[in-house]
């Protein structure tokens, strides 16, 4: 009792600051304590949410389990954002600033193996077709995670300075409904349309995505984290004939291999690889009836992801070149369409090293520099709205090493659900920071090398 009385009087004496600090680091201790209290409820709602997967846009059960949940917590509840999108608002007793955590609810087209008990045996519409659904990229335990945060923070509202968004995103996959040729928008590109952001509008916004890697582990960097991503289409046009009398034809097909062939001299000739890694990748090429008939178009998809505006912005337009060119060469004509879906999610610098201690005691030291990853993320619409922190946290077994585990989008693609404690404080405890950042928060120095050489 007289320690206690002696510590108190020793942070009364200190001043203001000294006070801000302990009550922020005692509401670090309570988010923790709530952290551990609903994991059992976070593991049983990723569980619920894995056994009935659902498709961009189509997320109508698993918005209505998060908007239920939201409401019986007191939350401010907006349905319908975004087609099928929830955002929740949190006010805090306490003045604050505003912060958004972004977690996205859609599953994938792809057949779940036999094995977990709560394995999916879904099917909807993918693009008109009849499907298998999965969840193969760990949405399920995103939504999972900030349905926990919103009870741990709503627990403590009475002590919370500010406002906390959390916004359920869908189609973050891209939609099951329309197609990017469609001119229409989806995920996070609609609900900032209609108006997530708005009402109020958040200082900093949040995400998280499970990966594998070191359980429990927490990655991140500051600046480019995510690749951009452009769609590609080339429609390769020919004249039809004989496959054995080609000199009659003109050949999209020998026209389109050529085209794939020359698109990586764009990458390896007129690219600035010291400045970012670039992709150009052919997903797929279609075309032909029979061996013996030369057709007359050919048709391939693809994708471009750059990490630097101007970088795009060279290659975009050097794809186009290269191809049209190249079927001209053959007396062919490529149609190239290219369009611009996500740009590079880019980590705020100085917001990456003011929330450095914060993930580090979150995720009890295990904390590492992630590298450029060459997946997109929509997520970067939202941190072009507000100054934004993507990290990544890692749910391989402890039995398995991560860089043999099944990656994101296989249909072996496993979470560790013990991971999920980690992710639920990780997130609560990176808003309840900047809901009320230290006095010289924004003084931090983006700068330096932010990882000690033992945590790489």
């Amino acid at each position: 009792m007289i320690r206690s009385l002696l510590v108190l009087t020793l942070v009364i004496a200190a001043g203001p600051a000294a006070r801000a600090e302990a009550d922020d680091a005692a509401l670090e201790a309570r988010v923790r304590e709530g952290a551990a209290a609903v994991q059992g409820k976070v593991v049983q709602w990723r569980r619920d949410i894995h056994q009935h997967p659902e498709l961009g846009d189509q997320e109508t059960r698993t918005s209505r389990l998060v908007a239920d949940h939201l409401r019986g917590l007191g939350l401010e509840v907006r349905t319908g954002v975004g087609g099928t999108g929830v955002v929740g608002v949190l006010k805090g007793a306490k003045p604050g600033r505003t912060v958004a955590l972004r977690a996205d609810m859609d599953a994938l087209p792809v057949q779940e193996p036999d094995g977990l008990p709560f394995a999916s045996k879904a099917k909807q519409q993918y693009l008109g077709k009849d499907v298998p659904v999965m969840h193969a990229c760990g949405h399920d335990a995103h939504t999972a995670m900030l349905m926990g945060v919103a009870e741990v923070l709503a627990g403590l509202k009475g002590e919370l300075p500010g406002t906390v968004l959390f916004v359920f995103q869908p189609a973050e996959e891209g939609s099951s409904v329309v197609t990017p040729a469609s001119g229409k928008t989806w995920g996070a590109a609609r609900m900032l349309e209609e108006g997530a952001f708005k009402d109020p509008k958040p200082d900093a916004v949040f995400g998280l995505h499970v990966m594998p890697g070191a359980l429990g582990q927490i990655s991140y960097r500051a600046g480019a984290t995510t690749a951009s991503s452009d769609d590609l289409q080339i429609l390769v046009t020919g004249k039809q004939g004989h496959g054995g009398m080609p000199w009659n034809t003109i050949d999209p097909i020998t026209t389109s291999a050529q085209i794939i062939l020359g698109l990586q001299t764009v990458v390896s000739r007129r690219a600035d690889l010291t400045a970012s890694p670039v992709v150009v990748t052919v997903g797929t090429i279609n075309g032909g009836s029979r061996g013996n008939v030369v057709p007359e178009t050919v048709s391939m998809a693809g994708t471009i992801r750059t990490y630097d505006d101007n970088v795009r912005e060279k290659v975009v337009s050097g794809v186009k070149l290269a191809a049209e060119k190249i079927a001209e060469g053959a007396g062919a004509k490529a149609d190239v369409r290219i369009t611009k879906m996500y740009p590079p999610t880019m980590n705020d610098e100085a917001l990456a090293a003011r929330m450095r201690p914060v993930l580090r005691r979150a995720a009890n030291g295990r904390v590492a520099e992630a590298p450029p990853s060459g997946a997109t993320e929509d997520f970067s619409l939202f941190a072009q709205a507000a100054p934004g922190l993507y990290v990544f946290l890692g749910v391989t077994p402890r039995d398995q090493d991560p860089a043999t585990a099944a990656p994101n989008h296989n249909p072996k693609f496993f979470v560790d659900e013990s991971s999920l404690g980690v992710g639920t404080r990780t997130l609560a405890s990176l808003a309840v920071a900047e809901l009320s950042p230290a006095p010289d928060a924004d003084k931090t120095q983006p700068h330096g090398q932010p990882f000690a050489p033992e945590e790489r």
